[in-house]
């Protein structure tokens, strides 16, 4: 395959300084990677973000970017396990060009058990760097900055102005960080969002998600007394999860009409899943209350009040007279096609840093989900670019979570070659515009 040209009278030869830059300046991403992999930022419960923030303007101050802080009042996002101040942090430059969002969610899923590094310590492995949120999504924000450093270092000039949203509460929060900031206002420009894969893909949308929390409540006894003497919240949860693994197939049977990524077997479904349960405390109490939390992915095509409340009907019909409590937990919406007039120039940014053919590109969607759906409703924006780390064996949301320094390095160049003035104009439509109002 022909690489992309990005010599004088393609990209410019500042470009190419700033690609060879940013080869240079590859430790800083590691050392960038490493601070921030020792924040914890898992969610549940969400507690790191003030640390994580304070840590970011730290990194934003010599790149000459101007750090806001953007606080989601807690009445919005406060659910069961979750605590902490909602700290989102806008990091940008002004220059009077037009804006490119850069966004990124801070939080990762919890350490699973299975480990065999310390998940907030990055393990080197030659190439390859171990820790959590490594991939999804710490390390597209060590490339982001990456890019800014080589285009810093090089004077290599831009075509947009970096506007870095660094945000709460993707991984199944009540209220993401990104959509308060579409409902205040806080979004300019367009947006390219780093919650997708190292891929020649072009994102088709993605599926929905909602978790809720169950309670079912007993009664405390001494388990060698009387048996009437207490409620074993437990055995009383048993016919409920009777009735939702019973639902699980019934859901499974939904398809969307988004397309699959290449390498699945068939199309996307929706899914029930009991994703966690917590109660009792020893053998010899009965247990007075379990907690159950559901995870739902639904389709484009569903309807999320409806598919909540066939959940909640079944749950009713196997409670009888329980005691049980239902609240919702977490949701993001659907993202609707994200297709819009910038893709073309992204891709061949993609093409720039990873050295992608164009007959590489597909078109898929996912069942895992986003919280630019939020954004959509918000703002009316239809077009969100995408990109990240995420590759089949990055091992996201599992243990030893992964990603690569030539991959870091790979987005960081498309990162930049977008960024850039230089690199082919006749693709943006910004550029487009003004020539034509010119003409």
């Amino acid at each position: 395959m022909e690489s992309l040209d990005i010599s004088a009278g393609r990209g410019g030869a500042s470009l190419a300084h700033a690609f060879t830059a940013i080869e240079r300046l590859s430790e800083t991403a590691v050392d960038d990677l490493q601070k921030m992999v020792a924040v914890d930022t898992s969610f549940p419960p969400g507690a790191g973000y003030d640390a994580f923030a304070y840590l970011m303007e730290q990194f934003a101050a010599p790149l000459a970017l101007d750090c806001e802080r953007v606080v989601v009042p807690e009445e919005l996002w406060r659910a069961p396990g979750a605590w902490g101040q909602r700290t989102n942090l806008i990091a940008r430059r002004r220059s009077g060009r037009p804006v490119l969002g850069l966004y990124f969610h801070v939080d990762t899923v919890p350490a699973a058990p299975g480990w065999t590094t310390d998940p907030l310590q990055l393990t080197r492995d030659g190439d390859c760097l171990i820790g959590l949120g490594a991939a999804d999504m710490k390390g597209s924000i060590a490339a982001a900055l990456l890019a800014l450093r080589a285009a810093q270092a090089t004077g290599v000039p831009l075509a947009y102005d970096p506007m870095l949203l660094l945000c709460t509460d993707e991984e199944a929060g009540l209220y993401p960080g990104v959509r308060y900031l579409a409902e205040q206002g806080r979004l300019e420009g367009h947006v390219l969002n780093f919650n997708g894969s190292a891929m020649p893909r072009i994102w088709a949308g993605c599926f929905g998600l909602f978790t809720l929390t169950l309670s079912v409540h007993g009664k405390a006894a001494h388990a060698g007394e009387q048996r009437s003497a207490g409620a074993n919240a437990i055995e009383a949860a048993l016919p409920i999860l009777n009735a939702l693994s019973a639902l699980k197939p019934v859901i499974a049977q939904r398809t969307s009409a988004l397309p699959p990524p290449p390498q699945a077997a068939g199309p996307l479904a929706a899914s029930l899943d009991i994703s966690a349960i917590y109660g009792g405390q020893c053998g010899g109490q009965i247990p007075s209350d379990v907690e159950i939390l559901l995870c739902r992915r639904y389709a484009p095509e569903e309807d999320f009040a409806a598919a909540r409340r066939e959940i909640e009907s079944a749950i009713a019909q196997a409670a009888g007279a329980l005691d049980v409590d239902i609240i919702l937990t977490g949701h993001l919406a659907p993202t609707a096609d994200p297709g819009g007039p910038h893709w073309s120039r992204w891709q061949t940014a993609l093409s720039a840093g990873f050295g992608y053919a164009p007959e590489e590109f597909a078109r898929w969607g996912a069942s895992g989900c986003s919280d630019f759906g939020w954004v959509q409703q918000a703002t009316g924006l239809q077009e969100v670019l995408l990109t990240g780390l995420g590759k089949p064996d990055s091992r996201i949301h599992a243990p030893d979570e992964s990603t690569t320094l030539a991959d870091i390095v790979a987005l960081a160049k498309s990162v930049l070659a977008y960024l850039s003035a230089e690199f082919r104009p006749e693709l943006s439509p910004e550029a487009m515009t003004l020539k034509k109002d010119l003409a």
